[in-house]
């Protein structure tokens, strides 16, 4: 117990630490966790058992992500995403998974069957990143977020046949293939019929009665008991932790605690996934990296890039290229259900531990890689359309006709959609600034008078008319963005009043002592807290 509970402090306090000081460079946590879990193994010679005891307990936090994601679904919801997950997801792992199956076993031979699920394996991506990170981002809902999710959730569902494939390929009986095929299908049909017979009629009614009792406790018992319950079924049957959360999720997202079980859970899921981010970066070992380090960084190289080129071939037909480039950059990495399988095909003597180590600090590398991709996502997808597309047709480069008293919008995002309605329901004349082209195709398909602009560039002054204009308002979400354009506008002497929605602490009063007379600082929750009480005036007019 005391060896438990020193082990705890030392890595909660690494990794503390290593995220203070990694936020200031706004490095992801992601990072933060993943860098404590290799300083961790270092300092402490864990054994395989124990490592493997971390692992388990890890695993969870990718249970609560994909219990958290289900609730966001339902089947229907799930249906009419099918071309998405069923289409897109096939084409995808079994596009990858062949092409690297064949590259492998082309460089270095071996057995076929080991090498075709290690290529299977390589296909997949990670969900504990990427999801983790569109849903902070609120990018999960983007159309390039949709198309991500579709081929997650496929490749999750892909997990069952390629551990189907290592117990058939390493079996040492003569089971026959097709009914282990039978017995899987039928433990599906019987793990879906149960959860939705349990989540359509008994489990509504179980929170109606538990929501009766008043108890934060016992509501929150009875989430963490349906979670690992419905993981647990799933594991019994031979499937996944992670499918048996997410269909419980789905069911449970047909109930009206949805959003209040979302609320609850996800404190227990952030810390169980930082967790699972720290025994990551503990199956780091150096020896190896040293020994293979070119064999290594050639291998990331080609992984990354070959699954960028099929998930971009497989959709830019279908969504444009800039979805397509985003889609696939998100989905470049190697999964963490790699980590499993390749840690099972070592346990069944199917890989060698050399090659196996090989194999999970690829990995390792690629998800560390993640964060920094989709955190520039933008901006790499805008230099890669400039050298490809050139940004030269009139689509986007269309010049803005001449205007006076205008109201200009900086920043078509969630809130700035929010102000183009109320300023097209008063009948005001607008302009809609956005560097993000994704953003604009969407403005443009609703008709909105959007053009690309990069509002940070002082030559936006002049494309937007903007001496001429009354009022600008910035709706840019993003904080540091936010103040280049504030004080790039600052420093332009402009006549119309310049209206800046920020997230600061800093009171208007400070504020406006640093920028002119006409800006007009207004906090975010001030924001928020108006359009709050006007809801209930209305409401109250209207009893």
């Amino acid at each position: 117990m005391e060896l438990v509970i020193e082990l705890f402090l030392a890595i909660t306090a690494l990794a503390i630490v290593l995220n203070i000081v990694f936020k200031i460079f706004e490095i992801p946590t992601i990072i933060g966790y993943i860098v404590a879990g290799v300083c961790f193994s270092q300092i402490y010679s864990l054994s395989s058992v124990e490592n493997a005891h971390m692992s388990e307990l890890a695993e969870f936090g990718i249970v609560f992500l994909m219990f958290t994601i289900g609730l966001e679904f339902s089947f229907h919801h799930l249906m009419s995403m099918k071309k998405d997950v069923f289409f897109n997801g096939m084409l995808q792992v079994l596009g990858t998974g062949i092409i690297l199956a064949l590259i492998i076993d082309q460089a270095f031979g071996g057995n076929i069957k080991t090498v075709m699920i290690i290529g299977l394996a390589l296909a997949l991506s990670s969900t504990a990143i990427v999801l983790k990170t569109l849903n902070e981002t609120g990018e999960i809902n983007q159309n390039y977020g949709r198309k991500v999710l579709g081929i997650l959730l496929f490749q999750d569902l892909a997990v069952i046949p390629i551990l189907l494939m290592i117990d058939i390929f390493g079996s040492t009986d003569n089971t026959p293939v097709n009914y282990l095929i039978l017995k899987t299908a039928v433990s599906a049909a019987i793990v879906v019929v149960i959860l939705f017979v349990l989540g359509k009629f008994a489990f509504n009614r179980f929170l109606y009665y538990v929501v009766r009792t008043n108890s934060k406790e016992i509501f929150i018992a009875t989430i963490l008991f349906t979670v690992v319950g419905a993981s647990f079924l799933a594991h019994v049957f031979g499937f996944s932790y992670t499918l048996g959360a997410f269909i419980a999720g789905m069911l449970i997202a047909e109930t009206e605690y949805k959003h209040e079980i979302e609320a609850d859970l996800t404190p227990f899921r952030d810390i169980l996934l930082g967790l699972f981010f720290i025994t990551i970066g503990m199956q780091i070992n150096f020896e190896v990296i040293v020994s293979h380090y070119g064999l290594i960084l050639l291998a990331i190289i080609v992984i990354m890039a070959l699954k960028t080129v099929v998930i971009y071939a497989i959709l830019f037909l279908s969504t444009g290229k800039r979805i397509a480039l985003k889609a696939a950059l998100s989905l470049c990495q190697i999964g963490e259900f790699a980590l499993a399988i390749f840690s099972l095909l070592m346990s069944r003597d199917m890989l060698s531990k050399e090659n196996g180590q090989i194999l999970i600090t690829v990995v390792t590398a690629t998800m560390i890689l993640t964060p920094f991709i989709l955190k520039n996502l933008n901006k790499i997808a805008n230099r890669f359309e400039s050298k490809v597309e050139k940004l030269e047709d009139e689509e986007h480069k269309t010049q803005i006709p001449p205007m006076k008293n205008h109201i200009i919008v900086a920043g078509y995002g969630r809130i700035g959609q929010e102000v183009v309605l109320r300023l097209k329901d008063q009948g005001l004349l607008y302009v809609v600034a956005e560097s993000d082209l994704e953003l604009v195709d969407l403005g443009k398909s609703r008709g909105e008078n959007i053009y690309f602009v990069n509002i940070m560039q002082k030559t936006a002054i002049d494309e937007l008319h903007a001496r001429d204009a009354s009022v600008i308002i910035l709706t840019i979400a993003n904080q540091q963005k936010l103040d280049i354009v504030a004080k790039m506008l600052n420093g332009s002497n402009l006549k119309a009043n310049i209206i800046v929605m920020h997230t600061g602490a800093d009171p208007q009063s400070e504020l406006q002592s640093e920028y002119g007379e006409n800006f007009i600082f207004v906090k975010k929750e001030r924001v928020v807290a108006n359009a709050l009480l006007q809801e209930a005036l209305k409401c109250k007019l209207t009893q």
